[in-house]
């Protein structure tokens, strides 16, 4: 089953850490959503005749959007894609969207699992960081969309930050599982170099991230969470049982997908292509009827490489058996040979035929994976 990815790209306001494509002006809104509109359309045999298992709507904001803007395109992708009658649509919120007229409209669309970008509870790191909710609203939207009836709800804290104690951390955690809901992400912040964050540093207006602390950070995160019930079924991703994101796992197993919006990726296995990251040149050029993309055409090593990156961050682990039989079994003897380090110091464990990584081990799963990449010189 194949999956849609919509990209929002707008924000109320711009987050200090964050370089994902977007603009803070709504000038280009309806143009947009018309845009996005036709480029569903116009990629309706991009994954053939696979049936529609998952709509994931990301940005940007787009809770910014309108109900009845979110209707219409769950509307126009019904009518050009089988899509599952028990398809999981998520949309991503900002708390402060989150009002209780927009929840009352949205109840009344065919979106069904919401995540929602609490970070904090704390008005200061929530300040810190930019956001455009406040502390307040961060509880008070989780509480809003469950009493409207949305079971599906997953929330995002970040960690590894100079504002963030150890009891901090724990807060924040407790507070969220505390709501009850099924599925929690976290990420630990990272410094991308086109942001705010990244000149505050340079320019010595902001310490520096430390990695140490959030190596810790992490570590109480998968304590905390296991304790209160949660499977750790990916490196930043917590769900309880049966409560997995299917969108996301879907990435995480290679199945294709499709990406609509400027800078969206779509795959289906043998290429990866993406949509450029202008507003106004996508919506120009889904206008003319050819979205200006690139392309990528995977090579047999780009594709093992990326289940090994995949793999290796979930739970269900790197498949050697699989390797072999979907790639070649030279390269399942070559991956196993050089796993042998990380076995020795116990990052990693294998059983059956079947690698995951230890606890320690997912402090450095990136790492790991990158030594394990297979290249034409490595054959």
């Amino acid at each position: 089953m194949a999956g849609i990815y919509i990209h929002i790209p707008f924000c109320k306001k711009a987050c200090h850490y964050c370089d994902f494509h977007f603009s803070t002006s709504p000038v280009y809104k309806d143009a947009m959503v018309q845009a996005l509109k036709s480029e569903i359309i116009q990629k309706k045999e991009y994954t053939g005749t696979e049936q529609i298992g998952t709509i994931y709507f990301g940005g940007g904001t787009p809770s910014l959007l309108s109900a009845d803007e979110l209707k219409m395109l769950i509307g126009v992708i019904t009518e050009n894609y089988p899509v599952l009658s028990l398809a999981e649509i998520t949309l991503e919120a900002n708390p402060d969207d989150l009002n209780p007229q927009k929840v009352k409209e949205l109840k009344q669309t065919m979106i069904n699992r919401f995540s929602i970008g609490v970070q904090s509870f704390f008005e200061d790191d929530l300040k810190w960081m930019n956001r455009a909710h406040n502390a307040s609203e961060a509880q008070s939207s989780i509480k809003r969309v469950q009493d409207a009836g949305f079971e599906n709800i997953t929330a995002d804290l970040i960690y590894g930050y100079p504002l963030l104690s150890d009891e901090k951390w724990k807060f924040n955690i407790r507070e969220l599982t505390g709501l009850q809901i099924p599925h929690i992400s976290s990420y630990s912040m990272t410094v991308e170099p086109a942001t705010a964050l990244a000149s505050f540093i340079n320019k010595g207006k902001q310490k520096p991230m430390d990695e140490q602390q959030s190596a810790q950070q992490f570590e109480i995160l998968i304590d905390e969470l296991s304790g209160a019930g949660f499977e750790h079924y990916e490196i930043s991703n917590f769900a309880k049982p049966g409560w997995h994101s299917r969108h996301n796992s879907n990435y995480w197993e290679g199945v294709s997908y499709i990406g609509i919006g400027p800078s969206a990726h779509s795959f289906n296995g043998d290429s990866r292509q993406w949509n450029i990251a202008d507003n106004m040149k996508y919506i120009q050029g889904v206008q003319s009827g050819t979205p200006p993309s690139e392309v990528e055409h995977l090579t047999m090593e780009n594709r093992l490489n990326e289940y090994i990156m995949t793999a290796l961050r979930t739970s269900k682990g790197m498949n050697l058996n699989l390797v072999s039989q979907r790639f070649n079994s030279d390269y399942s003897s070559l991956l196993e040979q050089n796993l042998q380090p990380f076995l020795d110091k116990r990052w990693a464990n294998i059983t059956g035929r079947t690698v995951t990584l230890s606890k320690e081990g997912k402090l450095f799963a990136d790492h790991i994976a990158s030594e394990l990449f297979i290249d034409s010189q490595t054959r």
